[in-house]
């Protein structure tokens, strides 16, 4: 007879292991609190705009890197439309200097020398890194949980020309490189495109990531995140899962240590054989089991927290078109004036031109998104009144829409459609702790940091997703659902297998 396995969450991770528990011969059901599957990786309507909550890349879509074998299995490649940007991302600076950051590794160094000479040094040592990182081939076929010692040795012997210059940036913050920089545009610059808010990220990630563009695998994807989680639902329902949106679980029922079901709000139970959260983890630990099952390292994780800061996310809906190149993370500008936005003086503002993606807007307009770095603590005392709450977003729309129309005069007149979202509002639809949209924030102190996925003392209870892998993003959160089943597969003495849709 079939195991039957409960998934809470049906994000990227929830969908991912229903998927691979199909594929393995569970028998899975998927119990979502929104109305829709996708968690973080979503996007939403307003009037004839889709503003997009979550994609700039995606690791993945060239069929030479790894992930794309995942994306395959999941349903996604090979049917999909990729773009490759060409740019990383533009910051423009006072008297018409620009830092453009290319996708190809040998166009920005050259770009880096013309605007820096006598950084010659320093840059060839940023795109030696760039280089290096094209040569990385991360094994993630196999849960790091699984690895034996013969598992260690083959990685060991795979990875050991990388091993040495992973380590070496992965404790070189983007900051402490940024001010290594004598041109004072192009330092300036580089801490805009690399550091803003994260002074301490290590700069081994900006790396790969710029290694993963200039090999163009890591595209964005058309339609953004709606078009991913689509994807992957439609995978799961054709492998026979069943999933239940609008069905927010509350309570994980345990007996005798035992996980053995979940309760919703709507007070109706289920029960499985085995249960897996792919939800947030804060939730699951300390709301739907009560804190019960923790030791001092978990706890450690949750007084102290270091999470990705929270967003407000404004989208606006623009009729007209737009000429610019292509790139993930957009342009940046002076104001002529800093802006303050819940409570934060902000003196450059960065923005998103969908013109790449036909499918967010009519045609002939654009979506555009502006997005801050913001406190949750703000607002969550600000939501307690909701008039305030709602004069601070009207407020920061009129402030954002203003800038925009002094880079692009005319554009305030061709705003149909503006949203603003809060971290309340990610909390309250996709249930995030504190609104963090990516879960622990790395640090060149703690690049690997990992919770386990299991918690002590409970048995047949499993956690999978940004809370337990270290990085999070897409391509993570895939790989904890397959990871997290091949966990399962093993314990059930099971071959893991995997299928293709």
């Amino acid at each position: 007879m079939e195991k039957s396995i409960i998934i809470i969450g049906a994000g990227i991770t929830g969908l991912s292991a229903g998927c691979y528990g199909q594929m393995n011969g569970y028998q899975t059901q998927i119990f979502e609190m929104h109305d829709k599957s996708g968690g973080v990786c979503t996007g939403w309507k307003r009037k004839d705009y889709t503003i997009d909550g979550c994609m700039h890349w995606l690791v993945g879509t060239n069929s030479a890197n790894k992930f794309y074998h995942i994306w395959k299995e999941l349903g996604v490649a090979p049917r999909w439309n990729i773009v490759d940007h060409d740019q990383y991302m533009v910051v423009e600076g006072t008297g018409g200097k620009v830092f453009t950051v290319y996708a190809d590794i040998d166009r920005l160094e050259q770009h880096m020398k013309e605007l820096a000479p006598e950084d010659e040094g320093v840059i060839e040592e940023f795109i030696k890194g760039v280089h290096d990182c094209t040569r990385v081939d991360m094994p993630i076929e196999k849960a790091p949980e699984l690895y034996g010692p013969l598992d260690g040795l083959k990685m060991m012997f795979t990875m050991f020309p990388s091993l040495r210059f992973m380590r070496r940036w992965g404790k070189v913050s983007s900051h402490d490189f940024a001010r290594r920089l004598k041109n004072p545009f192009l330092r300036e610059a580089f801490s805009t495109a690399f550091v803003a808010d994260f002074a301490d990220f290590p700069l081994l990630f900006m790396l790969m990531t710029l290694a993963w563009l200039h090999q163009k695998a890591a595209g964005y994807l058309v339609g953004g995140g709606l078009a991913l989680s689509g994807a992957i639902e439609r995978c799961y329902l054709s492998l026979g899962g069943e999933l239940y949106c609008k069905s927010r679980v509350v309570k994980i029922l345990v007996k005798d240590d035992k996980a053995i079901g979940v309760r919703l709000a709507d007070g109706t139970e289920h029960h499985g054989d085995i249960i897996i959260s792919a939800a947030d983890g804060h939730t699951t630990i300390f709301d739907m089991l009560d804190g019960r099952y923790v030791d001092e390292r978990i706890r450690g994780y949750f007084d102290n927290p270091k999470l990705f800061p929270p967003l407000v996310y404004i989208g606006l809906g623009v009729a007209r078109s737009f000429d610019n190149a292509s790139s993930v993370a957009g342009t940046s500008f002076p104001l002529d004036k800093p802006i303050t936005i819940a409570g934060q003086e902000h003196k450059r503002l960065g923005m998103q031109i969908y013109n790449f993606d036909p499918t967010l807007a009519p045609k002939g307009k654009a979506v555009l998104k502006v997005q801050f770095n913001t406190d949750y603590d703000y607002w969550k005392k600000l939501r307690q009144e909701p008039e305030r709450y709602n004069a601070e977003k009207e407020q920061i729309a009129e402030l954002v829409i203003t800038a925009l129309d002094q880079r692009f005069p005319g554009l305030a007149a061709k705003v149909e459609m503006y949203d603003v979202a809060t971290p309340i509002t990610w909390e309250r639809y996709t249930g995030n702790w504190r609104g963090s949209y990516e879960g622990w924030l790395p640090s060149s102190k703690s690049l690997m940091k990992r919770m386990s996925k299991t918690l002590p003392g409970l048995h047949n209870f499993y956690m999978a997703g940004q809370w337990v892998e270290p990085g999070g993003g897409l391509p993570t959160a895939a790989m904890s659902g397959r990871n997290i089943m091949q966990i399962i597969c093993k314990r059930d003495k099971k071959r893991f297998v995997t299928t293709v849709a």
